[in-house]
């Protein structure tokens, strides 16, 4: 049985870590079975992804500590290597992933979500960076995006530290956009990503690649990636039918992806 399940309902998806006895632990398989769905995803169809964890104690509680204690240096420099590509295919996939942590979100769970596009968590919700308490370093991209969510001051608190804050501090310091009772949270995260859903495709994908390649750039150069993204915008089914609606003074019977 697969580590990750996948469920489409209409036009999302829901991906769900499914080690619930473990806390959803990370190991390489739930990577590659992640990796898997990822590559299943029908995006002609699907237009918004929600990714989750079985159960109601977490979304994962980390990398499995087992599976990573006798790892030579060579290996778990592979380790690492490979569980950042397919954190790397995560973050770029074309469509929006939305996050929904369901409890803990610790370790490599943290880096997990870090990943997604956005982030909502239940109140239950604990976060935090543990690694250095067990003589490690984030090896999953936490030390890189991290600084880049909340600021570098806050993540150098939580990495060097490695202590743990609650679903109100994350909303503080800007780690997730939301937060809401357990029993809601899945609920919420489906009615995000309809609102997302309904709206042009094209549009939305080309807001997600705009974002991602401006951050790597300068300023100056970044508002001229996005003049050329913007431009493919036009042209398209979505665009006219978008404008033409807007002119008519009626709402847009549907957008096509086209």
């Amino acid at each position: 049985m697969s580590t990750v399940l996948y469920e489409q309902k209409g036009q999302i998806g829901i991906m769900t870590i499914n080690r619930e006895k473990q806390l959803n632990a990370l190991q390489i398989t739930v990577l590659e079975d992640l990796s898997a769905v990822l590559d299943a995803v029908n995006l002609e169809e699907v237009r918004c992804l929600i990714l989750t964890g079985a159960g109601k104690k977490s979304f994962v509680a980390g990398a499995d500590i087992a599976e990573m204690n006798t790892l030579s240096q060579g290996e778990a420099t592979a380790f690492s290597k490979k569980g950042n590509d397919i954190l790397r295919k995560l973050e770029v996939f074309p469509i929006p992933v939305i996050c929904a942590i369901n409890g803990f979100c610790l370790g490599g769970g943290c880096e997990l979500a870090l990943s997604c596009d956005m982030r909502i968590c239940a109140e239950t919700a604990i976060f935090g960076q543990p690694e250095v308490g067990l003589g490690i370093m984030t090896g999953f991209g936490g030390s890189q995006r991290l600084p880049r969510l909340v600021g570098t001051g806050m993540a150098k608190e939580l990495l060097y530290m490695g202590g743990k804050i609650d679903a109100t501090e994350a909303l503080r310091i800007g780690l997730v956009n939301h937060v809401y009772a357990l029993d809601e949270l899945l609920l919420e995260a489906e009615k995000m990503a309809n609102k997302i859903a309904k709206n042009a495709p094209i549009a939305v994908r080309n807001t997600k690649k705009s974002i991602a390649k401006g951050l790597e750039v300068s300023l100056d150069e970044a508002i001229y990636v996005e003049a050329e993204i913007f431009g493919t915008c036009f042209e398209t089914e979505d665009q006219k039918e978008g404008m033409g609606a807007f002119l008519d003074k009626r709402k847009p019977t549907g957008f096509v992806n086209k």
